[in-house]
């Protein structure tokens, strides 16, 4: 069974008082997911071996592996976007009971957590991902990825938020300024909702 683009959770249009333009969802859903999703297909028809394969296993078995990059930046990319789209919400930005008191536990309080997150975006060279992620340990941590990679392929612990980094996510609605697209995205877009249901 081939892979499919999902569908966004809201309308395009939904985030743009909340600074993300429909142009910029509908360039980055319709055009770059897509073409992830449609070369991932691709792959996964001419390889016996990925067929059959969820999504998940794909990633796993593709990490590190210098024969399949292809095949990992592709299918990283899905599962990092499946995610991306879920972890945006047209009321996004306000974190609830549950998880602030996870985010004060394990990182000083959400001005704290919110640092840790900025840096980690804002520090990945060239194109990638910030995440949150809780960690084997339990405790909640931020981290990053290059390009398509992620938590799963890393096995550092369960994504529960990713901000895409790639300046196709920011360019049309903040140029060059990630440190303001990552603030902003924070600040009135995360869906912390979502975060703390992963928890």
């Amino acid at each position: 069974m081939a892979f499919e683009l999902p569908t966004l959770p809201y309308a395009k249009t939904a985030l743009a008082g909340a600074g993300m333009c429909e142009e910029t969802l509908e360039l980055h859903h319709g055009k770059h997911h897509q073409a992830y999703v449609t070369a991932l297909n691709g792959f996964v028809e001419k390889n016996a071996a990925l067929q059959g394969k969820s999504l998940e296993e794909i990633v796993k078995m593709s990490h590190n592996n210098a024969d399949m990059a292809a095949v990992f930046n592709n299918a990283g990319q899905h599962w990092n976007h499946i995610l991306f789209w879920e972890n945006m919400s047209p009321t996004g930005g306000k974190i609830p009971g549950k998880l602030e008191k996870k985010i004060t536990e394990d990182f000083g309080g959400v001005a704290q957590f919110k640092d840790s997150f900025k840096t980690a975006a804002t520090t990945q060279f060239g194109s990638g991902w910030a995440w949150l992620i809780i960690g084997s340990d339990g405790k909640l941590k931020c981290t990053k990825t290059p390009n398509g990679s992620n938590p799963l392929a890393t096995g550092e612990g369960k994504a529960l938020l990713g901000c895409d980094v790639w300046e196709h996510s920011y360019y049309l609605d903040f140029r060059n300024r990630r440190p303001d697209y990552v603030q902003n995205w924070l600040d009135k877009i995360a869906n912390y909702e979502y975060a703390e249901a992963q928890l």
